[in-house]
């Protein structure tokens, strides 16, 4: 799908509607812009706040599918209260 835009001062665009329906842009997103051989390329970004970063790291998605795996085996407990976990986690000396 091609469309014809206009550069309009201060070198902005308007992406018409059916282009961003077609892209899944919707108002506020952000797009990657990257100059080709053959022009221009947009991509729709997703950004992730910096509070919330570490959990999408590769270390931190990995302990994530271990913890799954983990679940999923069936090895893990339940504690009726806190204190009970931390006595069970004591007496792992």
């Amino acid at each position: 799908m091609e469309q014809l835009v206009k550069v309009t001062r201060g070198g902005q665009i308007t992406l018409p509607a059916s282009l961003r329906r077609a892209a899944g842009i919707d108002v506020g997103d952000y797009v990657e812009v990257a100059v080709t051989e053959d022009g221009l390329v947009l991509k729709a970004k997703q950004v992730i706040d910096k509070a919330q970063a570490y959990f999408w790291s590769a270390e931190w998605q990995q302990a994530e599918r271990e913890a799954q795996t983990d679940l999923d085996a069936g090895r893990s407990r339940r504690f009726d209260s806190v204190e009970d976990l931390i006595a069970d986690l004591d007496g792992e000396d």
